[in-house]
């Protein structure tokens, strides 16, 4: 009976470790609200947080980036043509002028933008 509970702590203690070490990719971002809603599925996500940093979300992996490396950044994770989407997460806080900044880099390399937001109330 002894040996048993040894095993059963020594779980305990593995899962306790593994489970500190799993950090959540995600960012805190107060969405506009809207009741449209779209079918296409996105290749790729950036969002803006309030404090103007941008981050593009690849296959889970989300990467900080500096304004000047969007562009090249989606163009070697995504190419160029037709039918790739692009969601846009912007904060509410976001000045439009950012966000008409990412939707112009969009519009260069032919990519069709999905602005993301929260379901209305």
């Amino acid at each position: 009976m002894s040996s048993m509970t040894d095993i059963v702590f020594l779980l305990l203690i593995f899962f306790m470790v593994t489970s500190t070490l799993i950090a959540p990719n995600a960012l805190k971002l107060l969405l506009p609200q809207s009741n449209n809603q779209t079918q296409a599925k996105p290749l790729t996500t950036i969002s803006i947080t309030h404090d103007l940093t941008y981050h593009i979300n690849n296959d889970g992996n989300v990467t900080q980036v500096r304004f000047n490396e969007i562009e090249p950044f989606l163009q070697r994770i995504m190419g160029v043509g037709e039918d790739v989407y692009l969601s846009l997460h912007a904060d509410k806080q976001v000045p439009i002028d950012e966000v008409v900044k990412i939707m112009n880099i969009a519009r260069r390399n032919e990519y069709k933008m999905i602005l993301a937001t929260s379901p209305e109330r």
